[in-house]
């Protein structure tokens, strides 16, 4: 599959300290409004006047994280409706296998009952008759030779047992028969209802999908329009914008985390129970076992593409070949390098592992189908965590469970 390169570019190391955090935008609304997006002629009108611009650019910032914070919403949306069909479609495969072996059981037990049921059959027609048409009562009460009395006796005998040893298996089979047909009925019954339940899982989950790229379509449009009158505003340029944004949007994010940690840690220090749980649990990202791969519908999953991405786009932090040798094992562990890796347990997604997934929508509104924004993303994480991939490849190997 042809790789598809990101809208989004990558973080210069400059952009990405300390003093470029700021708050990240609540309350956005659920859905962009187009008539808020700042005009060209409101950008014109602010430049010259430093205050001016300055309250402008903010305007402008203000719409480009609400448009991006709506593309993220039903990207997400459609990230776990995707992975809501793949679990009922496996529920479904499974009700179906075992409403198949069922069936099979219970045909055979109706085989068995019949096979039964006949030789029960014949040891009756024994009993009553023998070879020459008499019936062995007769020949009993007619024999003449006592020895051959005893054999006789003896041999009806030996029937009878058979005979009801043969009644009881046809018994047992029949109600076994009986039984396996209930569980079948119940069984299909059940494979029925998730069969519908997958159809409409399904569903959903194009529906959603429709809706996540519509709406990832419409924020690339604006966001390139937003970005560039930030430019304009600013004297720079648009890619130098997108740069910054992204460097003070990660930067807030791992701040955020910081806190998150902080506060588990105090919580963590008044229980023991709860320590243990926090030391299980990371914090940033989350790979390794749980590993899951939703469906493939819009992702373009190529991990030699994704390396050779990530191989180009790590000299903007002035990395070299050992910093990228530690990525990809660092990107091996956590996702193999497929954009559509997804833990289920946690909700971490992409090359990255990003927790939750929606965090890299600061870096493109494609980021649930598009590995290079997911890279994008991943390594100015990296590099604002942990400094270089090396650094936290080795925090990786340090932390059992793996996480960084």
């Amino acid at each position: 599959m042809r790789f598809t390169p990101s809208r989004g570019v990558l973080v210069a190391a400059a952009v990405v300290v300390g003093a470029l955090v700021a708050p990240v935008a609540t309350a956005l609304p659920a859905t962009a409004d187009t008539q808020q997006y700042p005009s060209w002629q409101d950008v014109q009108r602010a430049k010259g006047n430093e205050q001016a611009a300055a309250a402008e650019a903010t305007k402008v910032q203000s719409a480009l994280r609400s448009v991006q914070a709506d593309a993220a919403a039903k990207s997400q949306a459609a990230l776990e409706a995707s992975a809501a069909s793949d679990r009922a479609a496996a529920d479904l495969a499974s009700a179906t296998q075992a409403a198949t072996s069922l069936r099979s059981q219970a045909d055979s037990a109706d085989r068995t009952a019949a096979r039964a049921r006949e030789r029960a059959g014949q040891l009756a027609a024994t009993l009553y008759r023998d070879g020459s048409g008499n019936a062995m009562t007769t020949r009993i009460a007619t024999a003449d030779d006592p020895r051959q009395l005893l054999y006789q006796l003896g041999a009806m005998d030996q029937l009878s047992t058979t005979w009801e040893g043969v009644l009881d298996e046809a018994s047992v089979a029949g109600h076994t028969a009986s039984a396996l047909h209930d569980q079948a009925e119940r069984a299909e019954s059940e494979r029925t209802t998730l069969a519908r339940a997958a159809e409409e899982r399904s569903a959903d989950a194009r529906s959603a999908s429709d809706a996540a790229a519509r709406s990832v379509a419409d924020t690339q449009q604006h966001s390139d329009e937003l970005y560039a009158q930030l430019a304009e505003l600013r004297d720079t340029t648009a890619e130098t914008e997108q740069r910054y944004e992204l460097g003070v949007q990660v930067a807030a994010q791992k701040a955020a985390q910081q806190r998150a940690r902080e506060r588990a840690a105090a919580a963590a220090a008044a229980s023991a129970a709860a320590a243990a749980a926090a030391a299980s649990t990371p914090a940033a990202t989350s790979g390794g076992s749980g590993t899951s791969y939703p469906s493939t519908d819009g992702v373009a999953v190529d991990p030699a593409g994704a390396q050779a991405y990530a191989r180009g786009a790590i000299g903007s932090y002035g990395w070299g070949g050992d910093q990228f040798s530690c990525l990809v094992s660092l990107w091996n562990q956590e996702s193999s390098w497929r954009a559509n890796a997804l833990n289920a347990s946690s909700g971490a997604y992409g090359i990255p592992q990003s927790l939750p997934a929606s965090k890299m929508a600061v870096a493109g509104a494609d980021w649930r189908t598009n590995a290079a924004t997911q890279i994008d993303w991943g390594l100015a994480y990296i590099h604002d965590a942990y400094g270089s991939p090396c650094a936290a490849w080795n925090h990786e190997m340090s932390e059992n469970p793996h996480w960084y």
